[in-house]
């Protein structure tokens, strides 16, 4: 079917004023497979009705449904689980050693989605339990989707969604199962909470965040909107924290904010922020060259 530009583009340029999202015309296809199931329940026939609907006065409900459905909410337990062992062997030890005189740690999920890179974290935690024991330990998680930050304090999942990343010791460790799906233990779930907030608005109450994991959210945003987006996390992160990007993003050409961070993949530091020669600690420690060992991660899978 013929896609009718000016009434795609409008939608495009909603859901970029709520989130900072771009729509490029290469991605216009995906506005009527998105909203589909809003179509159906709506009884809206086509894009041309719904911008239509969406000029009409008291239709800002159905805006933040269009938005919602238009978001890209994939995620899945310990996603690209390379980047995940850095953080378990390396960077959580890191910063056990920085904050032991205060014995906190705070960790921000921004676009956390439904929740599985927060649990994630949260399960990486758990199994360093002493060397963790008596801190205060804050993991939040964050989304512009009040439907997906719902669901993600629920803490309730498919089976389809468990077995996406999680081996079995792991689901029967973490998780309960009923008929009416996979419950998260309450130790993990009291670990972890979630609020509506948009990336691009003032960072959130807390900070400042040790770790912040941004993932695969920047790819959708336009340069403009990703500088302010960089600027925001960089004003949430310790100045020696750590950012982490999904595994196709990087902060090089994009921002002056922050710069890579020395042998870690996906992984940045504050530009010009205190390191504690993290550097040279880290070309002297061959423990955190494991993550490019093969072996040594088949060893660790599961």
């Amino acid at each position: 079917m013929e896609l009718n530009p000016v009434s795609h583009r409008i939608v495009a340029d909603l859901l970029q004023a709520r989130t900072g999202q771009y729509l490029g015309p290469a991605r216009m296809w995906r506005i009527n497979s998105a909203l589909s199931d809003l179509f159906r329940q709506h009884r809206i026939e086509n894009v041309e009705q719904l911008v239509c609907l969406l000029a009409a006065p008291g239709s800002d409900d159905l805006a933040r449904e269009v938005v919602e459905a238009l978001l890209n909410n994939e995620t899945y337990f310990f996603r690209d689980k390379q980047m995940f062992d850095q953080i378990g062997e390396a960077i959580l030890p890191e910063l056990a050693r920085r904050r032991e005189g205060e014995r906190r740690l705070r960790i921000w999920s921004a676009g956390c989605s439904s929740g599985q890179e927060l649990l994630s974290i949260a399960m990486l935690i758990q199994a360093q339990k002493a060397r963790f024991a008596g801190w205060r330990i804050e993991l939040l998680g964050t989304d512009i989707s009040t439907r997906i930050i719902a669901a993600a304090s629920k803490a309730r999942y498919t089976q389809f969604e468990v077995q996406r990343g999680l081996g079995v010791a792991q689901m029967l460790s973490y998780f309960s199962d009923d008929e009416k799906g996979w419950q998260v233990t309450d130790d993990l779930r009291k670990m972890v909470r979630f609020e509506v907030r948009n990336l691009l608005d003032t960072p959130p109450a807390g900070g400042p965040f040790d770790l912040i994991l941004c993932r695969n959210v920047l790819l959708y945003f336009d340069p403009a909107n990703r500088g302010r987006a960089f600027a925001r996390l960089g004003e949430a992160m310790a100045d020696d924290g750590y950012l982490m990007l999904g595994a196709g993003e990087t902060v090089v050409g994009q921002t002056q904010v922050f710069d890579p961070a020395p042998r870690l993949s996906g992984l940045y530091c504050k530009a010009g922020g205190v390191r504690n020669s993290r550097s040279d600690r880290m070309a002297r420690t061959p423990a955190l060259n494991v993550v490019a060992d093969p072996a040594r991660r088949r060893r660790s899978t599961g």
